[in-house]
């Protein structure tokens, strides 16, 4: 049955009273919200800008990815190409990967080598060579070379990559790279150190220290190491 004429009418303008009534509390409380919102961000703004006041100084630090998680080399490639980026000089020493064909390699070599040195020192994994006295004389010319590059202040930042794994197997002296760290590394020069089980030693001088956490790896799966992903 069709409603009447001006039954019609008043249920149209009933359903539009409402409507507006619930668009305007739904405005209300938005705004409310809003300006919650707003003042919280303006008392968080107001502390960041206090501790920011305190932070001026600027130093090369030592930079310590590790840990069982992926993201140990990339996140250091990324910095190298924020460097490239900023138009600052810049060094890779790879201390195991030197074997594979690496995307970041062929980027930083075939497009950005007069920013950026790339010196590939390592023969592959460890289990690949099965020769310690061969390892240790890759990691050893890795390292000589990492010592020439950092004491070249007009480098921002050089990349020693997977030298954790070196120290690891005592293919060098713990030691001696934290003494040279700490009294032959030019003030303004940033050192990255990646790899996974890096020394406690080495933590301790670090000034940033980052633990990737592995959580799942398609490797589980059955998944090999991917170009674009993992080199």
């Amino acid at each position: 049955m069709t409603p009447e004429p001006d039954r019609q009418t008043a249920d149209e303008t009933d359903a539009k009273t409402q409507a507006k009534a619930q668009a305007k509390t739904q405005a209300k409380t938005q705004a409310k919200t809003d300006a919650k919102h707003a003042a919280k961000m303006a008392k968080i703004k107001v502390a960041r800008d206090k501790i920011m006041a305190t932070k001026s100084g600027e130093k090369g630090l030592i930079i310590v990815h590790t840990g069982a998680g992926k993201g140990k080399s990339s996140s250091a490639f990324g910095m190298i190409v924020r460097c490239v980026a900023h138009g600052f000089p810049c060094a890779v020493v790879q201390f195991i990967k030197g074997a594979w064909d690496t995307g970041e390699r062929r980027l930083l070599t075939g497009h950005f080598g007069e920013l950026c040195q790339f010196h590939a020192m390592g023969e592959g994994f460890t289990w690949e060579t099965q020769d310690r006295t061969r390892d240790i004389a890759a990691a050893r010319a890795g390292w000589e070379k990492a010592k020439e590059l950092i004491l070249d202040s007009n480098l921002r930042m050089v990349v020693l990559d997977e030298i954790n794994i070196a120290l690891r197997y005592d293919y060098l002296d713990i030691a001696e790279i934290v003494d040279f760290l700490k009294t032959s590394k030019p003030p303004m020069t940033h050192v990255v150190l990646t790899g996974r089980n890096a020394k406690d030693e080495l933590i301790e001088i670090a000034d940033l220290v980052t633990e990737m956490t592995l959580v799942k790896h398609p490797f589980r799966s059955g998944i090999k190491a991917q170009a674009g992903v993992e080199f």
